[in-house]
C-alpha cells in the first residue's frame, strides 16, 4: 500500500481526504498545488510530507523555477512535521551540489522515497520485540502506509508483530475531528486482515481499566531533544491514561523525525486548523456556527510518560536525551 507516485515527471498522490470510499490519485507537475494538498492533507503524516515536499522540489526545477521560492512556498504548508523540512533542506544541499539539475534532484528525492521505506521497515522490526505475545494494542491517528512511504511507523511496529503471530487485535481510536484513525487506519489493517476494532476516542480509558490493552503505540510528528514529542491531538490524553494503568506507551519514528535543535517540546510549533473542522462533519455542521473552536492538529506529550522509542537503530529507552543524542546527535 503506497500514498505517493513518482512517474516521469509527474508526482502522484493518493487523495486521503476521500478514504476509505474513494480511491483517487492526483497527478501534479507544479509544486504549488503540491503544497495545497500538503496543506489540505491530501497527503499527511510526516514521512509522507517530506518525501512529497522532496518530489515537489523537482517539479519546481524541471520547470526552471526559482527553487528558493519553491521551498518558501512548501516550507509554508505545514509547520509541525519536521520531515517536511529535513527533506526540503536535503533537496537544497543537493541543488547546491549539482547546479539544479533536475535529473540529480529526481534521484535524490527517489532515494529520499527509498530510505523512508527502508527505515520503516526496520524500525517495525525493532518494535515487533517489544511486542507481547497475544497483544491487545491501541494506536491513535495514522501513523501508517499512508503515512509514510508505504509501510508506517506505528503501523509497521504492528505489522511486523503481526507477520510474527504476536498480535491478537489492534484498537484504532476515530481521532477527532478528522477521522484518521477511522478512516485510514482502520482502512489499513482490514486491508492486511490485521484483526482490528474501531473505537471512539473517548473509550480508550474505559478499555485500559478493564484490562483490555497491554500496549500502546503512536507516531510522531516532531520529537525533541529529551524524547518530548508531537503527534497528533488527543495522544496526551491517550500516554497520560496509559501511565495510570500501567500500560507500556512506545512512540515510533524515523530519525528524519528527530529534531536535536528543539531542546523539549514547548519549543515544538503547533499548528492550528480550521475552526469549521470541529463545528462541521463530512460537510454536515454538527454545532453552532458561531461557536468559538480550539483546533490544535497536535499536542506534546512529555518524555516522563514514554516507555521506549522505537526507531530504525533500535529501541531507546531513558534516559532520553543521552541516548538520543548518542545515536542521532
Amino acid at each position: 500500500m503506497d500514498a505517493i507516485r513518482w512517474e516521469g515527471k509527474t508526482l502522484y498522490l493518493l487523495d486521503q481526504t476521500k478514504l476509505p470510499v474513494e480511491e483517487i490519485w492526483l497527478p501534479y507537475t507544479d509544486y504549488r498545488p503540491v503544497a495545497d494538498a500538503i496543506r489540505t492533507m491530501v497527503v499527511r503524516g510526516a514521512p509522507a510530507i517530506g518525501v512529497t515536499a522532496a518530489y515537489a522540489y523537482c517539479l519546481a526545477a524541471l520547470a526552471g523555477e526559482d527553487l528558493k521560492q519553491a521551498k518558501a512556498v512548501l516550507a509554508a504548508s505545514r509547520p509541525t512535521a519536521v520531515n517536511l523540512f529535513w527533506a526540503l533542506d536535503r533537496m537544497e544541499r543537493k541543488a547546491g551540489d549539482c547546479g539544479d539539475n533536475p535529473e540529480t534532484l529526481i534521484a535524490e528525492a527517489i532515494a529520499i522515497h527509498q530510505e523512508d521505506v527502508a527505515m520503516c521497515k526496520a524500525t517495525g522490526l525493532y518494535g515487533a520485540s517489544v511486542v507481547p505475545d497475544h497483544a491487545h494494542i491501541l494506536t491513535h491517528c495514522n501513523a501508517g502506509a499512508l503515512a509514510t512511504s508505504g509501510y508506517g511507523t506505528a503501523l509497521g511496529v504492528i505489522r511486523a508483530a503481526h507477520e510474527q503471530g504476536k498480535v491478537d487485535m489492534v484498537y484504532a481510536d476515530e481521532t477527532r475531528p478528522l477521522l484518521q484513525g477511522a478512516r485510514l487506519t482502520a482502512y489499513e489493517l482490514v486491508t492486511d486482515h490485521i484483526p482490528a476494532t474501531l473505537i471512539a476516542d473517548n473509550m480508550a480509558a474505559s478499555l485500559m481499566a478493564k484490562g483490555k490493552i497491554n500496549m500502546v503505540v503512536v507516531g510522531c510528528d516532531r520529537m525533541a531533544a529529551n524524547g518530548d514529542f508531537a503527534n497528533k491531538i488527543g495522544t496526551y490524553s491517550v500516554a497520560v491514561n496509559a501511565h495510570h494503568h500501567g500500560v507500556p506507551f512506545y512512540v515510533a519514528l524515523p530519525c528524519s523525525t528527530i529534531d536535536l535543535t528543539i531542546p523539549d517540546g514547548s519549543g515544538i510549533p503547533i499548528e492550528e486548523r480550521d475552526k469549521n473542522e470541529v463545528r462541521t462533519l463530512y460537510g454536515v455542521q454538527t454545532a453552532p456556527a458561531t461557536v468559538e473552536v480550539y483546533n490544535p492538529a497536535f499536542d506534546v506529550t512529555p518524555h516522563s510518560l514514554v516507555t521506549g522509542i522505537i526507531t530504525e537503530k533500535g529501541v531507546i529507552y531513558p534516559p532520553f536525551q543521552e541516548n538520543l543524542k548518542r545515536l542521532f546527535g
